[in-house]
């Protein structure tokens, strides 16, 4: 019987089978942020097992709170921080030097095909993008990962998406993703890797793949998963290029990963995105999603731009094409987040970051603060954002407030005119 991207990598990271079908792995990488950390480094410190499985393959970063709002988030900070001096974890990046880490840890070359990944963070599916085993977990697998390098799963059961079809001009792969869980519900993919394959996948960039399989978790999903092809290896090469004689070798080696022709799934569906429209949600669920027509004139108090999502350089790039030469509403906060420093720095060089605030936005650092709530971009109740973001649960942004999320260019316009419409990307 053949076997998904997701079964060969289990296979390939084999520890034991203890019962039915839970499996234990053995892992590549454990990522780690300053909100979920620290509690599992405590209670590590309060079981008299403060270490490390393996320092090198430890990546942590302070990004969700950045720089520090108060107390609480200074403290939290601080026990990562200390934590990972206390441990000789090199590949730590505190202030100045951070990013959003679903941006900073695949853009330092730090995810690979074939690798298995936890974090104590729903959003790590995005680095599946490079045809990667990546979950977020529990604070116990998290504590076990850092402690053992290993995770225990439930065997990997797949649902392939066959997306095909032409993208129109001025929809992204933001707006695929979101007509993807709008077909799918919230409840979709429940405890399932999500497989995106097909002629729109393997022409989109990495940055779209990780767009994609970033909001995964929406429908559900463990994981989204890419098959890595030589996109996957260009944007790698700087990284790999000291393993691999040529880029073609590097991709045979990647290729060994890929599903089998006669792989079992779960299901499989194809999705055809052909006259597919520009989307943004509406309510309180991710897969209440409407064609950005069917909201026009909807007004928004802030627009959002930045994220894991949607905040490298070629999001910014899309929302900056829309901007240039234009104000946004006097009604309107505008704030963007470039998600890494090298974003922010690209941005800079490339007048990106002049047009925005010669349009009127805030350019802040990188960090998740906005996303979640937590600061950088707080709404308050009764206020209603337009963002790039990828959850819009009630009290998501702050308690009260309406989250709409939509693609770079669709959060332009709506800037623009100070309520949702189409960016002039996109024509009828």
């Amino acid at each position: 019987m053949g076997k998904t991207i997701a079964e060969k990598i289990f296979d390939s990271h084999f520890v034991d089978n203890p019962s039915g079908d839970i499996h234990v792995i053995r892992l590549d990488a454990v990522f780690c942020h300053e909100i979920t950390t620290p509690g599992a480094i405590n209670d590590l410190i309060d079981r008299g097992k403060d270490r490390v499985f393996d320092p090198t393959k430890i990546k942590a970063v302070i990004d969700h709170v950045t720089p520090a709002k108060d107390t609480k988030t200074a403290r939290q900070g601080k026990v990562l921080r200390e934590w990972a001096g206390r441990h000789n974890i090199q590949d730590f990046f505190d202030i100045g030097r951070n990013g959003v880490c679903h941006a900073i840890f695949p853009e330092k070359g730090f995810v690979r095909p074939g690798y298995t990944i936890i974090m104590g963070d729903s959003h790590t599916c995005t680095h599946g993008a490079f045809g990667a085993f990546a979950a977020g977990v529990g604070t116990t697998d998290l504590e076990v990962g850092i402690l053992k390098g290993v995770c225990a799963f439930h065997h990997p059961l797949t649902i392939k998406i066959n997306i095909t079809g032409n993208l129109r001009e001025g929809v992204y792969a933001k707006d695929v993703i979101l007509s993807i869980i709008g077909r799918l519900g919230v409840n979709g993919a429940t405890g399932k890797v999500v497989e995106f394959t097909g002629p729109v996948v393997n022409a989109m960039s990495m940055e779209a793949r990780m767009t994609c399989c970033n909001m995964a978790v929406e429908a559900g999903a463990t994981c989204g998963i890419c098959l890595p092809d030589m996109t996957t290896v260009e944007y790698l090469w700087e990284f790999i290029k000291g393993e691999y004689a040529t880029k073609k070798e590097a991709l045979e080696k990647f290729n060994g990963f890929s599903p089998d022709l006669d792989a079992v799934y779960e299901d499989v569906i194809d999705h055809d995105i052909t006259g597919l429209e520009p989307q943004v949600t509406f309510g309180y669920k991710p897969d209440q999603v409407k064609p950005v027509k069917e909201m026009e004139g909807i007004k928004v108090d802030q627009v959002y731009i930045g994220s894991c999502t949607n905040g490298r350089i070629e999001d910014l790039r899309v929302a900056a094409e829309v901007l240039n030469g234009e104000k946004i509403s006097d009604s309107v906060r505008g704030i963007v987040s470039p998600a890494t420093p090298k974003v922010f720095s690209e941005a800079m060089e490339e007048g990106i970051l002049k047009i925005f605030m010669d349009a009127g936005f805030c350019v802040t650092n990188p960090t998740c603060g906005a996303c979640l709530g937590m600061s950088n971009g707080v709404l308050a109740e009764g206020e209603v954002c337009a963002s790039t973001t990828n959850r819009n649960f009630n009290g998501r942004m702050g308690k009260g407030g309406m989250v709409h999320l939509m693609s770079p260019a669709t959060a332009a316009a709506t800037a623009i005119a100070g309520y949702i419409t189409n960016s002039n990307e996109f024509r009828e």
